[in-house]
């Protein structure tokens, strides 16, 4: 993460989920070129991700298959339940 900001940048989390995704990959016993082969994601490519961790969606969603995480992302992009709303639905029938 740089030094200048709490928030992360798109570079900060990209090299994070590449080390995530290199430390479960070494949980489940996987070799790089086994995960490779395993995902249908070249090892060039899965080898980049580790490194940099530039990737394809489409392969980042087929390594976390693989490594059984794929619901991780059912939060991933997730709309905010506005709060203020429902509180004045129920508020609305109180009165009633």
């Amino acid at each position: 993460m740089n030094g200048y900001s709490v928030l992360k940048k798109p570079a900060d989390v990209m090299l994070e989920l590449a080390e995530k995704a290199s430390q479960l990959r070494k949980q489940k016993g996987y070799s790089q070129a086994e995960l490779a082969r395993r995902s249908g994601v070249s090892l060039g490519s899965l080898r980049r991700f580790e490194q940099t961790g530039q990737i394809s969606l489409e392969n980042l969603l087929l390594i976390t298959q693989l490594l059984d995480r794929l619901a991780d992302f059912d939060e991933v992009l997730k709309p905010i339940e506005n709060l203020a709303e429902i509180e004045k639905l129920f508020s609305d029938r109180m009165k009633k």
